[in-house]
């Protein structure tokens, strides 16, 4: 089984390698359409050089391109920023209160300039988390935030209803806007200038970072980005080596992973067929090999997880999550629980008269996906559940999740660094796809969202136990994104979620 598990998985690595396009980034952000030339060849010497697409602009919030997007810790700063460990640290904002409903949250800002030596002020700190709650890709986080406006020297944002992580959700970067609609101001490390045509990034006085000056190269993503990568002309590409149509960077580079938000997870219909008994569910559960999923089939760009939770979250809970781990033996009595018995002349499990049959979605354009999906398939079966899976494009993968034509699917999602799971399990949820609905799960949902500190770790607790007891979707690992830099050109990258540049003034450059 494991050899012929293996042999899909150099299968679908050597398929990604041949697709070529746009990385699939998160949801709000966009690839550029097509890949284009460079504005201005860069000079023979091979320096640290980074791309960008100066058509689609540069502005933090209202963008959608990739690579420019990647370039905006550099020029632009929030409120917050947000660790590695998904914990919000204190940036623009020096301190901050909450009353004591929760519900109203006041931050006082620190002193510092724009990259045109003008203050920072709430004023335009407000403004911009307004222009974040209009945004496509920051209205979804921020769908609570009721009020935001500037008070002398801070800022209140007031919330419809509590949320205990707020800053968590505040690394939206504060700009200055400008004539230029595409080229706003910030107050970052670095500031965008542009000589003849060409784009750099110029170090701003009082600023520490190993550079002084780093040129920008045009590129389009997919086919114009590899090979401007695998040819020299840039230093580093952050992407999703797991991705739909993964680019095949080729060439000596190094991988420096970072942990996500991005949950690769089981759905289960909680409304129809075999998964409406909590106990069928359960036994899905136990059947999952996480760790082969992370370690082999996604080529170690993952961490395994029973919950929905990343292990390296402060809320995360090491003996909970190992009372889930992988057992065929306990999944097995579940489904005796389930009375679904085990027929000796066929090995298939029946129910009275009915034989188990169950159909698995998953979206056929990614083929790690499609592997893992096989992997599911074999696991199951090995219990005596027959899976049939059914490798869907995307629009008809989103399109039978919708109607609830499954019994189960392969899903992935990229949540906010609260670890909110409403749009998976709340009534009505975007991501609710099996018509999840219980009492007990919404009071929880809640009280996690509202509590804060070591609360919060005693309501996160209680949510992932209810979690991985109802089990309506079935957590199998958080996906990880790669920074990828020039062999031997980088040294000391720490790269986070939102800004691989995490920790630059530490990094160790080497110019060929």
């Amino acid at each position: 089984m494991k050899k012929k598990r293996m042999i899909g998985l150099c299968l679908a690595a050597a398929m990604a390698l041949t697709l070529s396009g746009c990385t699939q980034p998160e949801p709000e952000v966009s690839a550029t359409p097509e890949p284009v030339a460079s504005l201005d060849p860069v000079e023979e010497e091979k320096g640290f050089v980074l791309p960008c697409y100066p058509a689609a602009g540069f502005h933090p919030i209202t963008g959608s391109n990739r690579l420019n997007l990647t370039l905006a810790p550099l020029l632009y700063r929030g409120l917050f920023a947000v660790d590695g460990n998904f914990e919000a640290q204190k940036d623009l904002c020096e301190s901050y209160t909450v009353s004591g409903d929760g519900l109203v949250w006041t931050f006082q800002m620190v002193e510092t300039t724009f990259s045109d030596g003008s203050p920072l002020t709430p004023a335009e700190g407000a403004a911009s988390l307004n222009q974040a709650r209009q945004s496509t890709r920051f209205s979804g986080r921020l769908k609570d935030v009721k009020q935001i406006a500037a008070e002398g020297t801070t800022i209140v944002v007031a919330l419809s209803r509590p949320n205990g992580a707020l800053p968590a959700l505040l690394d939206v970067p504060i700009v200055k806007e400008t004539e230029d609609p595409l080229r706003p101001l910030g107050t970052g490390a670095y500031l965008l200038e542009e000589e003849d045509g060409q784009l750099r990034l110029a170090l701003r006085p009082g600023e520490k970072a190993p550079l002084e000056s780093i040129p920008l190269r045009t590129v389009g993503e997919g086919d114009d980005l590899v090979y401007a990568f695998d040819a020299g002309e840039i230093s580093l590409v952050d992407t999703d080596l797991t991705g739909t149509n993964a680019l095949g960077y080729s060439g000596r580079f190094e991988a420096s992973d970072y942990n996500t938000t991005d949950l690769l997870y089981i759905g289960c219909n909680t409304r129809t067929g075999p998964c409406r008994d909590q106990l069928f569910r359960q036994a899905v559960a136990r059947v999952v090999d996480r760790a082969e999923v992370a370690g082999e089939l996604l080529a170690g760009h993952a961490v395994a997880t029973a919950l929905p939770i990343h292990p390296a979250a402060a809320e995360y809970d090491a003996a909970l999550a190992a009372r889930w781990d992988r057992d065929p033996q306990e999944a097995a009595s579940l489904l005796e629980q389930a009375l679904w018995r085990l027929d000796p002349e066929t090995n298939i499990r029946r129910k009275g008269r009915t034989d188990l049959s169950l159909r698995l979605l998953v979206n056929q354009d990614n083929t790690y996906k499609v592997t893992v999906a096989a992997a599911l398939k074999e696991e199951l079966e090995a219990l005596g559940c027959p899976v049939t899976v059914e490798k869907l494009p995307w629009d008809g993968f989103v399109a039978a999740l919708k109607k609830g034509d499954f019994d189960l699917y392969l899903g992935e999602t990229i949540l906010t660094a609260d670890f909110d799971l409403e749009p998976l399990l709340g009534a009505g949820g975007a991501l609710n796809y099996g018509g999840y609905a219980q009492g007990e799960t919404a009071a929880l949902l809640s009280a996690y969202r509202t509590a804060r500190g070591e609360e919060r770790r005693q309501a996160a607790s209680a949510l992932w136990e209810q979690v991985a007891d109802q089990a309506p979707i079935i957590p199998i690992c958080f996906k990880n994104g790669s920074l990828l830099t020039r062999w031997g050109q980088v040294r000391g990258t720490t790269p986070v979620q939102r800004d691989v540049f995490a920790g630059l003034e530490n990094w160790q450059i080497t110019h060929f």
